[in-house]
């Protein structure tokens, strides 16, 4: 990827931060959320900066997992987890769990009672 541009993008007018996006010549997008710092100092300028820092660092961490377990796997699946239903194609289990789901929800799926009331407030005409 060859990098066209950077654009900052504030969170709340930097309150919460910033958006960072790298846009390569054929219309790749890398997007880095840099949330703000404790003393608040991450600005406009400075944020950049903090986004390459945040992308050589899950660089860093990609190659630290694929020397020690051999395979590339994301850090948040614990070596040894189960496969979700869905990657291990278990169209019960996903039905069994979309029915779970449905049933948890059952009070936010019927609808909203609105009554009115046709009383008047007041009269204009005095």
């Amino acid at each position: 990827m060859q990098i066209a541009g950077i654009q900052v993008y504030p969170e709340r007018g930097g309150k919460a931060g910033f958006t960072v996006e790298f846009v390569g010549t054929n219309g790749e997008v890398v997007s880095v959320s840099c949330p703000q710092n404790a003393d608040g100092s991450l600005n406009r300028l400075n944020a950049v900066a903090q986004a390459k820092e945040i992308l050589a660092a899950a660089i860093e961490a990609d190659e630290t997992l694929l020397a020690i377990t051999g395979t590339k796997r994301s850090p948040s699946v614990p070596e040894g987890a189960l496969a979700n239903a869905r990657q291990a194609h278990d169209r019960d289990a996903m039905e069994e769990q979309l029915e779970e789901g449905l049933e948890d929800t059952f009070p936010a799926s019927d609808p909203v009672s609105i009554t009115s009331s046709a009383i008047p407030k007041g009269s204009s005409h005095r």
